[in-house]
């Protein structure tokens, strides 16, 4: 398994990592801009959600909310969480439609359950594997995390997380807190073969899942090329799901967070 040979996250919390310089990148690279805005767009496909049918999103690592503008093209509603403060003031100098929230995704989400319809998040979660102070424990991090998403998601809903995972153990380490946290799903690799478009996707579904997604060959086409993994393996990876029926719909009602700050405040996240 090949995996991307730079890792900002070594370097120290992200909060410190993403400053005004980094922050500045998100909205004068135009390379940047548009591998974000194609992940957000992959991610979005992924999550299935019913075709003309405004959802209400939550963007986990939304930044400068690059991904979060691609959300409010494709006509849905987003709440948008970081842990970085110059990230945050980025996404208000561009006026992004979505809700902004300071925080740190490994202390959980604080909204009320079942308050989105889907979760998408890019180049975000391999951060969570990383102590950055010895009170940082990764599992109990990962946990908390996995566990608030699955409550603030309607039954049913799925999210779509792209990272960067370092290694099999670290991948494990994720699906393992993913799974004990109530979700099935698995891990969807796009490109494969290539080593620089090659992408993960974590594919978690708050219910049964029916199906999973195919992922993209160089070419452009659709093969099996998954891991599925249910909330009974405990993160053990499994053979490639090869079903075809879509699961059901999520529903789309407006939730009311528990807390809602508005702050003011690679080669993508």
């Amino acid at each position: 398994m090949a995996f991307r040979s730079k890792r900002p996250e070594h370097g120290g919390p992200p909060e410190l990592f993403y400053d005004k310089n980094e922050a500045r990148k998100y909205v004068r690279n135009s390379r940047m801009i548009d591998v974000q805005t194609k992940m957000a767009g992959r991610a979005l496909e992924l999550l299935y959600l019913p075709e003309g049918q405004p959802c209400y999103l939550l963007d986990i690592g939304c930044g400068s909310g690059l991904s979060g503008d691609y959300l409010s093209d494709e006509g849905h509603y987003w709440v948008g969480l970081d842990i970085s403060p110059a990230m945050l003031d980025a996404a208000l100098d561009r006026d992004t439609e979505g809700d902004l929230l300071l925080g740190d995704m490994g202390q959980g989400i604080p909204f009320k359950p079942g308050s989105f319809d889907g979760c998408i998040s890019i180049s975000a979660i391999q951060w969570l594997c990383n102590a950055n102070k010895k009170s940082d424990i990764p599992a109990k991090r990962l946990y908390c995390f996995f566990s608030s998403l699955y409550s603030v998601l309607v039954r049913g809903a799925r999210a779509v997380l792209q990272l960067y995972p370092e290694n099999s153990e670290q991948l494990e380490l994720i699906t393992t807190q993913a799974t004990k946290a109530g979700f099935t799903g698995g891990v969807v690799v796009d490109f494969p073969n290539s080593a620089k478009a090659k992408k993960f996707y974590l594919c978690l579904f708050s219910g049964p899942s029916t199906f999973m997604p195919k992922a993209l060959n160089e070419n452009n086409e659709e093969e099996a090329r998954e891991s599925e993994f249910t909330s009974e393996s405990e993160g053990r990876l499994l053979p490639p799901h090869r079903g075809s029926t879509r699961g059901s719909a999520p529903s789309t009602q407006r939730p009311v967070p528990l807390v809602l700050t508005l702050v003011s405040t690679d080669d993508t996240r």
